[in-house]
């Protein structure tokens, strides 16, 4: 199932029932750090109605990646993504973990202080959340013998005795929650047309939280599509999706993507 709805995101959010929706993966705007074609309207009041429509849709268990950065103002950053994270919190949710994504290619800016490198992923659940397919990479220490003393069960007139023990280094270990990728023309999609919106985030980085957050058959949400780059990654791996976007030029690009995305994930089948 693929749903694209144009308009804005408050009044459409509305109709999606209570309870449906498993994972959203979403990057909202940054302080109007961006105009999105002189359609944005951003501000206080509308990020906690988005929020608040996102704890209501929200399964039990299920989980939403919260994408952002802040403004630079007056030579401070706003903070409006921290309001945002205990925003959310405040509404019920949990605030599962603080990840980060990490730039390989930051585009440099003249400013006096370091380069900015990262932006935020909030990962906040409605309670437990329910899937966890944790991505694993290959350990650089994989078939190493460490020794490690620990405290054995045993008892006796001394008290608990400790217990050497050697064991084998595994050949994967589980991913850190610093998440690095390359950005910039070329690195975050082949799609040429993504590159028409300001601020897509690489398609791997929106697989990687489909896959860990979600199953197969689950229905994924982004509530702020853009060039529909949640979409186009939730489809090619067997998920439901729903997309909302406003803009009229980057609905038309996320919807061509998205049914691309469509037609290969088909290909695949046969």
């Amino acid at each position: 199932m693929i749903e694209l709805l144009h308009g804005d995101c408050l009044e459409l959010m509305k109709a999606i029932p209570d309870k449906s929706i498993d994972l959203t993966v979403t990057s909202p705007p940054y302080d109007n750090l961006r105009t999105y074609n002189d359609t944005l309207v951003w501000n206080e009041s509308i990020w906690q109605a988005v929020i608040k429509q996102l704890f209501r849709i929200t399964k039990d268990g299920g989980v939403v990646v919260w994408i952002v950065g802040d403004a630079t103002i007056k030579g401070s950053e706003t903070g409006t993504s921290f309001r945002q994270a205990l925003f959310f919190m405040e509404c019920g949710f949990r605030l599962h973990d603080t990840m980060i994504y990490a730039k390989n290619n930051p585009v440099p800016l003249t400013h006096n202080r370091y380069e900015q490198q990262f932006e935020y992923m909030f990962v906040l659940s409605k309670g437990k959340p329910k899937v966890f397919n944790g991505i694993r990479e290959p350990s650089m220490y994989a078939g190493e013998k460490r020794h490690r003393e620990y405290k054995a069960r045993e008892y006796s007139s001394e008290g608990v005795r400790s217990r050497d023990e050697w064991t084998t280094v595994k050949d994967t270990r589980l991913r850190r929650n610093i998440w690095n990728y390359s950005v910039g023309n070329g690195n975050v999609t082949t799609d040429r047309i993504a590159y028409k919106h300001p601020a897509i985030f690489p398609e791997k980085l929106a697989e990687d939280h489909i896959i860990s957050w979600s199953n197969e058959g689950d229905t994924v949400l982004d509530c702020f599509m853009g060039s529909g780059t949640t979409g186009k990654m939730a489809v090619l791996n067997g998920r439901n999706f729903i997309g909302i976007e406003k803009d009229d030029k980057y609905f038309e690009i996320a919807k061509n993507r998205i049914e691309q995305a469509r037609q290969d994930a088909e290909h695949k089948l046969f």
